[in-house]
Order: C-alpha cells, then structure tokens, then sequence
C-alpha cells in the first residue's frame, strides 16, 4: 500500500486542515439529521410502506454513514488503509505482506510462542486424537482431558482452586461480569478499563460508575460515598493496560476492595507472561497472594500462543460460573488444539524464564531511546506496550503508513476507539526483537514524525 504524499509547507497543511473541518461537518450534521429524521420517521409510520429505508437497510444505518465519512476523509487526505493487511505466515517479530518481508510490531506473540515447535507439536496431537472441535457444550458431551489439564495449571499458577476456561478472551469478561452481577450492584472500573468489560458490565444491568486511571484515592473516596447503597460490588482494573502499557498499585487495591468489602478483578489479557520474574504476571511482580483478588482473568491469545479467555479463583466462583453462565454452558467447548497448544506454551515459558527477561530488556530499551528521541510515549512503562502519541488521528494514520513504506509494520489507534487527543501509534515487542531492530525502528520513527 502506497502514501499518497499531500502538499509540504502552508498550503498543505491548510488543505489538510480544511478537509478534516468539512468532514467533521458533515458527520455533525449526519447526526442531527438523523435524530431529527428519527422521530419525523417514527411518527409518519403508521404503516409498512411508509417505514424510512434506513430502518430497514443496513447501507443507511447511521453507524455505517459515519464510517464511510472517515473512510471518505481517509482517501481525501491521503492516507491509505492500514488495517485488514493480509499477513502469509507466523507473525512473530518479522512478518511478510504482499511478498515482503516487514519487521513487526503488530503482535501479541510476546514471547515468540506461536510457531514454537513445541506448541505446534501439541496442538498437532492433539488433533491426532480429538480433531479440530469437540463438537459440543462441554456439560453436554464437549469435556475432554486437556481441558481440565490446562484450567489445573492455570489454578496452580495463581495459586488459586481452580479455574475456567472460555472460547473467546472478550466473551470471558463480557458472560462473567454479565451474569455474576445485577441491578443492585455496583461496577467500579478504571476509566481506561477494555471494551470486554464495560459490555459486561452494561449487560449485567448494575450500576457502572468509572474513577480516574490509576487513582486509587479516588476510588476510595467513590466507595466511601456509595458502597453502602449497594449489595455487591465489583473493582475491575487491568493488570496492563493496552493503549499506554502501565499498571496499577495493585496492592493499594487489596487494601481498598477489603476495607470497602467489595470484590476485585483484575484483566491480565497483557500482563501474563510479560510482568514478573518468571512472566506470572501483576501477581508475581507486586509478591501478592492469589486469594488476594477475587477474579483473576486472562487471554490465550497473547504469551500463550492459542486462543481464549480463564477466569481463576475460588470453587465456588468456578463452579457457579461453568453450571451458569451463558458464555460456557451454552457455548461449544473450546477446541483441542486450542487447549493444548496454550498448555505448551505455558511449558515452555516455564521452562524458559530469559524469554520474559529478554521482553522485559527489549521493552526497557525501545522507551527509553524513544524518549532520548523526543518520542510521546505516554504512561507506558516499557512493558510490552509502547505507544507513540500523536494527538491526531491524522497523524496516526500518516505515521503509520510512512513506516509501512520503510519495512516496519506498526497499527494507528484512531478515534473513537481512544479520544482525538490521545491518537496513537501502539508498539509491541517481543523476545525476538533484536537490539538492532529497536535501534533502527526508533530511529525511523524519529525521522518519520519528523517528516510527518
């Protein structure tokens, strides 16, 4: 995919800034017409035939006009699509589009399972013997060995009785906040908290209110005010957070979920096999017990090479959640390959510790040269995660595509998935990053933010 250059100097910064005002025009005014349309439409509908096309197409949904308004700006300044690119082989930290081959920041192959020979030989053998699904509910018949296998060594990990494991990492949260809560409930959740987890929370039907990223004194001064007014409560942060690659004081959270008699969840989606000594995670890094959070939650999908999302805990959480929720007792069985070849690659990081401290070096040094280089890195702490804030979608965009041209695949974080002001270019390392490769891609993205 090619960038097409925009005029350099005054004039094409103020075509640039001239095409950004008409588009946000338009989609304001995309908005107002079709709220004030919504009611004229709803009130001359007193037959079929005069029900509008945009209720019943979806080429007119005002969710789909709005995204083909940025996608119309996108063409207009430029910018040429970076997502949806069709990858041919692992991505790892070298990844080949289109017949070239591309240094790759676009991964959750942190510590460069996915593709290892072991993994692949689990995942291959257990094929052998269960096939690709096992073709049911587990209640129903769906249960197999490696299931339970895998949920031990994830109890065993977080020291905790057991745990459960779901087919998709967002479904995790979404069926487990949604069914354990309810109307007379309150959802306490960090500000910067993952989508998974406020869709749970919406369908939970309890009362969500957010506090400030990382401010544990304004959570305590939230629940000093309100706890009271609810039955149960729930404390839901992130272990990492994935836009700006920081954690919370977990302990001062232990502290506040036990003084104000509530529980704590924590997402470890990017946080497992990246924080700690040995990769296990905000737990092993701040010496915390497991029965010192409720809910521990994580993905498959990233250090651990497969898909898939856990809940650990207590029985009692584990047992209510696999006879009720409706995110496992009415889903398949999550599939046998699957299984096994997180279970490999939780073996190997077992085995093989210099992976997480190599992440944890590739990481400390692309943050620090990337603020000797007048780099925004935000809030990250080099942890896997490294944004490069531009404050523009615009600029996101562009920057991204100027290193695509240079070899080195990095994705824009846009509006509205974070706001305008806070646009992104999000790193992620891996084990296999070489000093080399950081070295050069910081220096590409210094002289591309330069140009840009």
């Amino acid at each position: 995919m090619k960038t097409v250059k925009p005029r350099q100097g005054l004039t094409g910064q103020l075509k640039d800034q001239l095409i950004k005002q008409a588009l946000q025009r338009r989609a304001r005014r995309s908005e107002r017409d079709a709220a004030a349309s919504s009611g004229r439409d709803r009130a001359a509908a007193d037959s079929t035939e005069q029900i509008p096309e945009r209720f019943y197409r979806f080429d007119q949904h005002p969710g789909y006009q709005q995204l083909q308004i940025v996608q119309e700006g996108a063409r207009k300044l430029g910018i040429a699509n970076p997502f949806f690119r069709v990858h041919d082989g692992v991505a790892g930290r070298q990844t080949r589009i289109d017949g070239k081959d591309y240094l790759n920041f676009a991964t959750y192959n942190y510590l460069g399972l996915c593709g290892h020979p072991d993994v692949d030989s689990a995942a291959k053998q257990a094929i052998e013997r269960y096939g690709t699904s096992v073709s049911a509910s587990r209640p129903v018949s769906g249960e197999r060995g490696i299931h339970r296998e895998f949920e031990r060594a994830i109890a065993d990990i977080y020291d905790v009785e057991d745990s459960i494991v779901f087919v998709s990492g967002h479904a995790t949260n979404v069926t487990t906040i949604g069914y354990l809560f309810g109307p007379r409930d309150l959802i306490v959740h960090d500000a910067l908290i993952h989508n998974s987890a406020l869709v749970g929370a919406q369908l939970s039907g309890a009362k969500r209110r957010s506090f400030p990223h990382n401010d544990m004194a304004a959570l305590d001064a939230l629940l000093a005010e309100e706890r009271k007014q609810y039955e149960r409560v729930l404390i839901i942060v992130e272990g990492i957070y994935s836009m700006d690659g920081d954690f919370p004081d977990l302990p001062a959270l232990v502290d506040i979920k036990r003084r104000h008699k509530a529980f704590l969840m924590v997402d470890e989606a990017h946080s497992f096999g990246v924080m700690g000594d040995t990769g296990l995670g905000i737990r092993e890094h701040f010496a915390l017990a497991g029965n010192d959070v409720d809910i521990w939650m994580g993905t498959m999908s990233k250090a651990l090479a497969s898909c898939g999302g856990y809940i650990a805990g207590s029985r009692a959480l584990v047992e209510h959640l696999k006879f009720s929720a409706p995110g496992f007792l009415y889903s398949v069985g999550i599939a046998p390959p699957v299984a096994a070849a997180a279970l490999a690659a939780l073996d190997v990081m077992r085995r093989e510790p210099e992976r997480v401290r190599r992440l944890q070096q590739v990481g400390r040094r692309f943050l620090e040269r990337a603020r000797v280089a007048g780099v925004a890195t935000g809030r990250s702490t080099g942890l896997a995660v490294i944004p490069s804030v531009t404050g523009s979608s615009l600029k996101a965009g562009r920057l991204s595509n100027e290193l695509f041209e240079r070899g080195i695949n990095v994705q824009p974080i846009l509006y509205p998935a974070v706001e305008e002001k806070a646009a992104r270019l999000r790193f992620f390392v891996s084990s296999e990053h070489t000093d080399e490769d950081i070295d050069h891609t910081v220096d590409m993205l210094a002289d591309a933010w330069r140009r840009v």
